[in-house]
């Protein structure tokens, strides 16, 4: 793949991190389109190595932590903005740390991009969280950018420490 493509994506994902751990989550809003699904499986522990890790997940409908579409989405970003998102007040303190970034496929107008993520957060006094897994990512080109169409969010647990899922993967 093109190095310069690459670091275009790398940058879209760097400033997508920066928006959400200062918490200008409308502008992260901005980054979607209208026909985003943004879906997180669950993952599931099994006796036997699967050949495939979507074998470990949920499928479509038998459950999962977010399956969003764009007015699920504004919701919660505006619910975070109001003074009755309990599971965030105190807000959390998060930081988003993107690697491993692959374009996997490049049509012209669309990419398929998968990346590696930790989310560390903290909240209170000594709540401290974190996410790590792989996103896969649809982004569209847009405006001399991108914007997210798709994201299946694959967390490495299979069961959660944390509290809650109150921000954004």
């Amino acid at each position: 793949m093109d190095s310069e493509l690459r670091h275009q994506v790398e940058d879209f994902y760097y400033l997508e991190a920066e928006l959400l751990d200062d918490r200008k989550l409308r502008e992260w809003f901005a980054l979607l389109t209208e026909d985003i699904r943004y879906w997180m499986p669950i993952r599931h522990n099994t006796l036997e190595r699967p050949s495939d890790v979507t074998q470990e997940l949920s499928a479509p409908g038998e459950g999962y932590y977010f399956d969003d579409d764009i007015k699920a989405l504004k919701i919660r970003v505006e619910r975070a903005y109001s003074k009755i998102a309990w599971a965030e007040v105190p807000p959390s303190r998060t930081r988003h740390l993107i690697t491993n970034v692959r374009i996997k496929k490049d049509d012209g107008k669309e990419l398929e991009v998968h990346s590696n993520f930790m989310c560390y957060r903290t909240r209170m006094e000594s709540d401290k969280d974190m996410f790590v897994g792989t996103r896969q990512d649809l982004l569209r080109r847009a405006g001399g950018s991108f914007k997210i169409a798709r994201r299946t969010i694959i967390l490495d647990q299979a069961v959660l420490d944390a509290k809650n899922i109150s921000v954004f993967l």
